[in-house]
């Protein structure tokens, strides 16, 4: 539920846009407060589970989640919206690590444990692909609130048979580091806010570097509050090693790249191509498969090749294939502006993602192995968040500057009745507006291409570590990748 929760929104924007007036850049929030409060809180939902017994928490989580899904298909104006997602954000982090740990506890360690990480690992890459159909579907057939919606009678089913099959984990002491986590979540939540405020109405906005100035300060005085904690929610010594490091970023870095290149696709297929919502979801259903093949390509030969080839052919596709989506214009088919690049980028994405889940815990103490897989974790919900906004932020410019050279061109040939429209909605209609959008679009994969960049730079020059250090770890990629 959770990972289909993050597909199934995407191919219902154009009409959650529509239908309650938000603008592109502020749209991004829509998949920005549920990455951000995810990402954010996710450790200390582990922690939580830990403290206070794992299936409690994985209850309490579930019914966050659901109801926030039922106010998000309540929602009548788009705070209302926001807010909602970024209570979904809080269930899913609370709910996600812990449904993991339960497999733990709930499964002997053994052939039993092993089929039961499989199951996992198989929902959690069935779910990405079972979220692009579904929100196709519910969006066409019946209203963008839906794909909200089904997770109400999910969510109540899980939360009544919870108790029915499973045991109720063994607590450990412990404390909450709520500061930690408070000040790191609304410190990005401050950075991401101030670029999306920046595309909207430029750096020297009072709101925009307001925003920055709190974002340094909150992100400084988390660093300060885990240098001081007992019980830190992000232990800063896992950061010493080059090649955690080196993995942390490479994944905030792809990760970035790709939640923006789902939102804009989406549009582009809808708004530009004119496909329907369905058509929609079987367009994504290619990447899905790429991701799947390119995952499991890398599991098989990472004991014989070791990581850093997977790392940096990974980067590279993924560069690759944003580089030839920054040629997309409005002319661009289905085939030549869409299907190829995201071909490449998720075979890319499949090499990394297994790769960069045993690199993680390369090296790092039994005890510490969950905090250090979380923190990738982290980094992709936290990098898909602050990506989105920055490309976001580059759109934003690019289309306000294509669009002040398309206004004299619509005035001479528009109608009145265009006209009027125009001067009412300040949107350009086709084929102006598609111009608009396009080159907004292209210009934010240039970015995009960026930090693939930063990725594939980060693999060649940081990462050194060699296949025997993956030697005891190899059993470790099936409990689910960074993506679960």
């Amino acid at each position: 539920m959770v990972v289909l929760d993050a597909t199934i929104v995407n191919i219902a924007l154009p009409h959650i846009q529509d239908a309650l007036s938000f603008s592109t850049t502020d749209l991004s929030w829509v998949l920005s407060a549920y990455t951000l409060t995810f990402g954010g809180l996710l450790l200390l939902g582990g922690r939580a589970g830990d403290i206070l017994g794992r299936r409690r928490v994985f209850i309490t989580g579930i019914l966050v989640f659901t109801f926030a899904s039922l106010l998000g298909g309540l929602a009548q104006e788009p705070w209302q919206l926001l807010a909602a997602r970024a209570l979904q954000g809080v269930g899913g982090a609370i709910a996600s690590p812990t449904s993991l740990a339960l497999i733990t506890t709930t499964f002997p360690e053994g052939p039993e444990r092993n089929r039961a990480f499989g199951v996992f690992a198989a929902v959690s890459a069935g779910g990405g692909a079972i979220g692009l159909l579904a929100g196709g579907m519910l969006t066409e057939w019946l209203d963008w609130r839906w794909v909200f919606f089904v997770n109400v009678p999910i969510g109540v089913l899980i939360a009544v048979l919870a108790p029915v099959y499973i045991s109720e984990s063994q607590r450990h002491p412990g404390r909450f580091d709520v500061s930690g986590a408070l000040t790191s979540t609304l410190g990005m939540a401050s950075l991401v806010y101030g670029f999306i405020r920046a595309s909207e109405e430029g750096w020297r906005d009072s709101l925009t570097v307001g925003s920055f100035a709190a974002a340094v300060i909150l992100l400084a005085a988390f660093v300060l509050i885990e240098m001081r904690a007992k019980e830190p929610i992000t232990p800063l010594r896992l950061f010493a090693d080059r090649n955690r490091s080196g993995t942390y970023l490479v994944m905030l870095s792809l990760a970035a790249a790709m939640l923006g290149m789902f939102f804009f696709i989406v549009l582009f297929v809808q708004n530009v191509l004119g496909y329907s919502p369905i058509a929609s979801g079987l367009a994504f259903l290619p990447v899905t498969v790429a991701i799947i093949a390119g995952a499991g390509l890398s599991q098989r030969l990472l004991p014989v090749l070791g990581p850093k080839p997977f790392m940096i052919t990974g980067s590279a596709l993924t560069g690759t294939g944003l580089f030839w989506q920054t040629f997309i214009s409005p002319d661009s088919s289905y085939v030549s502006g869409v299907l190829g690049p995201m071909l490449l980028f998720g075979f890319g994405m499949g090499l990394n993602f297994v790769t960069l889940t045993l690199t993680a815990v390369s090296g790092v103490a039994q005890h510490e192995a969950g905090a250090a897989s979380g923190l990738l974790n982290a980094s992709q919900q936290v990098g898909g968040s602050l990506g989105l906004s920055i490309l976001v932020t580059v759109f934003g410019t690019a289309s306000r500057n294509e669009a002040e050279k398309q206004i004299p061109s619509f005035m001479a040939q528009a109608t009145p009745e265009q006209q009027a429209a125009f001067a009412k909605s300040h949107e350009l209609p086709a084929p102006w507006g598609h111009e608009v959008l396009v080159q907004g679009i292209s210009t934010a994969f240039t970015a995009a291409v960026a930090m693939a960049a930063l990725a594939l730079l980060t693999a060649v020059l940081v990462i050194r570590v060699r296949k025997s250090d993956l030697d005891s770890l190899s059993g470790r990629a099936s409990a689910g990748g960074p993506g679960a």
